[in-house]
């Protein structure tokens, strides 16, 4: 069976975010890389994981919302493919500052990113991880290719669910989508606009740059602000 009827086949019984989730393990199965993720980019921000292939995967996309930087909103903004198969060298030439050092961190050495399209919106891309510095070959870059491709019927399931299913608490499709928001991150900015008498655009800096320093993705910051175990102060 060739890679891409591989790729077709993973999504078979799964819809939503569980078929997302599908997809990007097949790719890690199916072609070189070590992790691989949907984002979802609304107005510039990367906003949700639609899928990842494991939770470090999830982890590696969030860290483009932590620092507002990344291939996924390179991808997006440029609607085209970005391919950075020596993230080192990238961060030596001052692509990425912040999201570059990050993921070398995390022992990635190359990012690859393809657009995703739905009805001629760019509204995502397929985020690909590699641990080596190697080009994707012919085949990889193909199936790379084809996978964003497959990436809009997973978010296609979840549109089509919110139109069948209003957007209220405890319905399917709340469930579903809370799975891959942020609304945590939305919720404890909310918070601190109150505590520190800060404006949105600012309290959400100050999420951010928590979880730089700490070394810590935004979410888990926003709920230990949530739970009251963390308050940040005005300074």
């Amino acid at each position: 069976m060739s890679i891409e009827a591989s790729l077709v086949q993973a999504l078979d019984g799964g819809r939503g975010a569980d078929a997302a989730d599908r997809l990007c393990e097949a790719c890690v199965a199916l072609l070189s890389v070590d992790a691989a993720a949907i984002s979802l980019v609304f107005d510039g921000v990367n906003s949700a994981t639609l899928g990842g292939s494991s939770d470090e995967a999830r982890l590696f996309d969030e860290l483009q919302f932590t620092f507002g930087e990344g291939p996924c909103l390179e991808s997006v903004a440029t609607r085209a493919p970005v391919l950075a198969l020596d993230l080192g060298a990238e961060v030596v030439a001052g692509r990425w500052p912040a999201y570059g050092p990050a993921l070398l961190d995390q022992g990635i050495a190359g990012v690859f990113a393809i657009p995703v399209l739905i009805a001629g919106e760019y509204v995502g891309a397929l985020d690909l991880f590699r641990r080596q510095v190697v080009a994707l070959d012919g085949q990889d870059l193909s199936g790379a290719l084809v996978a964003a491709e497959l990436a809009e019927m997973p978010l296609l399931d979840l549109i089509a669910a919110t139109e069948q299913d209003p957007l209220e608490p405890g319905t399917p499709a709340w469930t579903e989508l809370d799975k891959i928001t942020r609304d945590e991150v939305s919720q404890a900015t909310g918070m601190l606009v109150a505590q520190l008498d800060v404006d949105p655009a600012q309290a959400l800096v100050r999420l951010r740059a928590h979880a730089y320093a700490t070394n810590r993705s935004v979410t888990a910051v926003a709920r230990d602000v949530l739970d009251r175990r963390l308050r940040l102060g005005a300074g």
